[in-house]
């Protein structure tokens, strides 16, 4: 089996014996508006533009911050409608650039408490052929605290997962 990368052009495929085993027809891209989710979700369009894919942009909103014991530790109504709406502004800024190359864009804005359970089970219930995600490239004591989403979800997904740097 031979991966194929060319970096000009962010082509990937999957040979094996000089022909392509793996086409991705639905790929599912976890975003949390940072660099590393656009440009994931950059290479994801390239790939969806040489398969002929859907996207699904997924975003999952944290329902449940840390506090104290004693406080009550859920997000407010108010932080959710803030989030959410923000949530809306970025999946239209990537539907603009998908709709460019005429590549049909899916979202998911989804409540959670476990962020990589929530994208694993997404990806899972809706089929996809592979997860597209960015990476913060945290190392040492911040992955050991924060945890890892990426990680997590490369060790629990059923499908490829594509973290992108």
């Amino acid at each position: 089996m031979i991966i194929g990368f060319d970096n000009q052009s962010l082509h990937y495929n999957i040979f094996f014996d000089k022909k392509i085993i793996m086409n991705f027809k639905n790929i599912l891209i976890p975003h949390d508006g940072s660099n590393f989710s656009d440009r994931a979700f950059k290479t994801a369009l390239d790939l969806a533009k040489k398969y002929n894919s859907e996207m699904t942009i997924i975003i999952c909103i944290d329902i449940h911050y840390s506090g104290t014991w004693y406080l009550d530790n859920r997000i407010s109504d108010q932080n959710f409608k803030r989030l959410y709406k923000a949530a809306e502004v970025e999946i239209g800024k990537l539907g603009t650039e998908a709709k460019k190359f005429n590549i049909t864009l899916n979202s998911a804005i989804v409540e959670s408490t476990q962020i990589t359970k929530s994208i694993v089970d997404y990806a899972k219930s809706h089929n996809s052929d592979l997860i597209v995600m960015g990476a913060h490239g945290r190392s040492g004591l911040d992955k050991l605290i924060l945890g890892s989403v990426a990680n997590g979800v490369l060790q629990k997904a059923s499908c490829p997962v594509l973290v992108v740097k």
